[in-house]
């Protein structure tokens, strides 16, 4: 067998293959850039371009809605040369408002009353109607919000940390079968769908409260823990805080060394 030969020393290697590695270099650091370039470019007009998307498609959806009520010669569409969006969003408004101001007279009051009482006689319409009805009053009535706080919770075990929402004071039958002590109703949503999660019946020392408002603590949870609110920042910055936890009755009773 005939030996190999013997590999060049490093200066005797041709000054050609010395610089071959270069543009590959050029070429990989421009690739990274271009691809964090893309990324920022997604991240930027993503949100923005799928907000304006959604509106687009809800005012379309109102146009072509109203297009069936408005007669051709009132319409302002038939005699532009452009479509004019929004019309039919506008018409949606005023008939709301129109409908709001009718009901808050005596005679649509009495109408919405005598309706409401018909509807809680259908065994199966009652239920839907008297849930969804609880479920808006709370959302948008101006005089009561629907979450009160932010609250850290042990769940599903302990040590185990979430984010919840307290939204109210526990009434009626569980609170009277649960005894003296306070509880209160906690939300806690699911990531990243917020509009499903548990109601839970907690008493209120079991609760740490956050300073974080409503929309930070939503943010927070639909994000999965990326959007991380201001007040966490300067937290975490300044240094990593162990939340106390509360006491559990077991330990309560525990007598001190």
């Amino acid at each position: 067998m005939s030996a190999s030969p013997p590999s060049p020393r490093p200066d005797e290697v041709p000054e050609a293959l010395l610089w071959s590695d270069a543009p590959r270099r050029w070429w990989r650091r421009l690739l990274a850039r271009l691809r964090n370039y893309l990324l920022a470019g997604i991240v930027v007009t993503a949100p923005v371009g799928i907000t304006f998307y959604i509106v687009w498609q809800i005012v379309d959806f109102f146009d072509e809605w109203a297009a069936a009520f408005i007669p051709a010669r009132y319409n302002p569409n038939t005699y532009l040369p452009f479509s004019l969006p929004g019309i039919g969003f506008l018409l949606m408004l005023g008939v709301l408002i129109a409908i709001g101001w009718f009901t808050a007279s005596y005679v649509g009051h009495s109408l919405m009353r005598l309706g409401e009482r018909l509807l809680r006689r259908m065994p199966v319409v009652r239920s839907i109607y008297g849930t969804l009805k609880q479920i808006f009053e709370t959302v948008l009535s101006s005089s009561s919000r629907s979450f009160r706080e932010v609250v850290l919770i042990e769940y599903p075990r302990r040590g185990i940390w979430c984010i919840a929402f307290v939204t109210g004071p526990t009434r009626g039958e569980i609170a009277q079968k649960h005894g003296d002590e306070e509880l209160v109703n906690v939300f806690l949503p699911t990531t990243p769908n917020p509009t499903s999660g548990f109601l839970l019946f907690l008493p209120r020392r079991d609760l740490i409260p956050l300073s974080m408002s409503i929309e930070d603590g939503m943010k927070l949870v639909i994000s999965g823990g990326i959007v991380v609110p201001e007040t966490m920042r300067e937290e975490t910055s300044a240094g990593p805080q162990q939340p106390q936890r509360p006491l559990v009755a077991e330990e309560l009773q525990q007598p001190t060394s």
